[in-house]
């Protein structure tokens, strides 16, 4: 009980620490010493007034509501003794994977750069400076000759490495029996089985309304669908991320799903946030990177490859080329098993003191990444919130799907979830699968 105390308090610090000094902390500053010259604020009963006129005017719900991010942003603090690595990843083996995965991209872009004879980075001339400042939402219709650029790695190379992950620790062949997994997938983490699934994803119960599926054209609307509308609208109403997250377990209707994504990242989109975007869009204007090059070519390779199918290819451009530089981003590294890469100023290589992290979010882009924020387009049609959404759900969630970790939500466990699920429910599809040469795994995959 004690323990849980003590952590309890640590965690509290933590987060006044970390909301100290930010925007919403300066708002509720303000207002808490304007509210001071109202009659009903009594010399008595200060402490209770104050926080009764903050909880009034929104600003404790928006507290609650950036208090409710941190808790789902960040690791929890832990013992302090424990080695910052540990924190990262507490498994040795997937941290050295990690680490010879970065060495291997660092070094594909690296003689990139040196074969194509292009800097990692460069200033634009005032010329060209003007014109990409004047085509800024038409960068879609622009035709560079890509043809000698190359991803730095695929989806089947990061595949590769996972495959081939193991713990030196760990010998499969004591542990020869039916319930041997005989996926892809090697390492020897615990994933859910049904009975635990079932227990976590308790909304998806049979017994449990869901839009999606209880709204169908042969359900009559007032049975579900209407009152579990006019519910997400008062959620929406009330700003309250938690009730939001909990309210999405049972679906979005498509005219909330924007609203409620946002709310439950808290993606508020104020005047600091606008102004972050455009200080981003002028950091792009200013200086060419050698990665913008990677995400023109990811994007016309995947995402704008029919203009009937997907029109918003200046987003992706306006999104991702802000994205490289937002110096903000390398916070999550503190909980991300990847660490951020890094490049010398040129003629002082090898000298740490002019090391620079490279690009400036420490996230080099591969093939495909355009597509973390191609689905977001079809709900938010103002930049800088479009921005402010997928730039929260990738330090959130998507940069787990390219690190390589013992995280319950990264890629080697959601890979080594998927597979243990068909080869325990689907024995005889699994067998079949492997004894024509097509692992599940990658038989999905080529199917997608």
């Amino acid at each position: 009980m004690m323990g849980d105390d003590a952590n309890l308090s640590v965690t509290i610090a933590h987060i006044v620490q970390r909301l100290k000094g930010t925007y919403l902390h300066s708002q509720i500053e303000r207002h808490a010493k304007e509210c001071l010259h109202q009659p009903e604020i009594k010399l008595e009963s200060l402490k209770e007034d104050v926080r009764c006129f903050l909880k009034t005017s929104g600003w404790e719900r928006k507290l609650q509501n950036a208090v409710y991010r941190e808790l789902h942003s960040h690791l929890p603090p832990t013992h302090p003794a424990a080695p910052p690595e540990h924190l990262k990843e507490p498994l040795a083996y997937m941290r050295k994977a990690q680490a010879t995965w970065e060495k291997r991209v660092l070094k594909s872009l690296n003689s990139m750069s040196s074969e194509l004879g292009v800097p990692l980075a460069r200033m634009r001339g005032a010329e060209e400076q003007k014109e990409l400042r004047n085509k800024w939402n038409e960068m879609g219709t622009d035709e560079p000759d890509l043809s000698s650029f190359r991803p730095v790695y695929a989806p089947k190379d990061f595949l590769e490495v996972l495959v081939g992950l193991r713990n030196p620790n760990y010998d499969s062949s004591e542990d020869v029996s039916s319930r041997s997994h005989w996926g892809l997938i090697q390492a020897p983490l615990n994933v859910r089985d049904i009975p635990q699934l079932r227990q976590v994803f308790t909304e998806l119960n049979l017994t449990t309304g869901q839009l999606g599926i209880d709204d169908n054209a042969h359900i009559h609307p007032d049975l579900f669908e209407n009152q579990y509308v006019l519910v997400g609208k008062k959620v929406v109403e009330d700003q309250d991320s938690a009730a939001a997250q909990q309210y999405s377990r049972r679906g979005c209707s498509n005219g909330l799903r924007a609203d409620l994504w946002a709310l439950i990242l808290n993606s508020t989109n104020q005047p600091p946030d606008v102004m972050h975007y455009e200080q981003l869009k002028t950091g792009v204007i200013q200086h060419d990177l050698l990665v913008d090059n990677l995400i023109y070519k990811d994007v016309k390779l995947t995402a704008s490859n029919d203009d009937y199918y997907f029109v918003f290819e200046d987003f992706l451009y306006q999104v991702l080329l802000c994205f490289s530089r937002d110096t903000l981003v390398l916070e999550h590294f503190k909980y991300n098993s990847a660490t951020p890469p890094k490049a010398y100023i040129q003629g002082k290589a090898g000298d740490e003191d002019f090391a620079v992290v490279y690009p400036p979010n420490g996230v080099i882009p591969f093939h495909g990444f355009s597509m973390y924020v191609a689905p977001l387009c079809y709900l938010y049609n103002e930049p800088s919130k479009l921005y402010s959404v997928f730039r929260e759900m990738y330090v959130r969630y998507f940069f787990r799907l390219h690190s390589i970790s013992s995280s319950p939500s990264g890629i080697v466990s959601l890979c080594l979830q998927f597979e243990r699920l068909i080869q325990a429910h689907l024995p005889q599809l699994f067998y079949h699968l492997r004894q024509i040469g097509a692992q599940p795994f990658t038989s999905v995959k080529e199917i997608q």
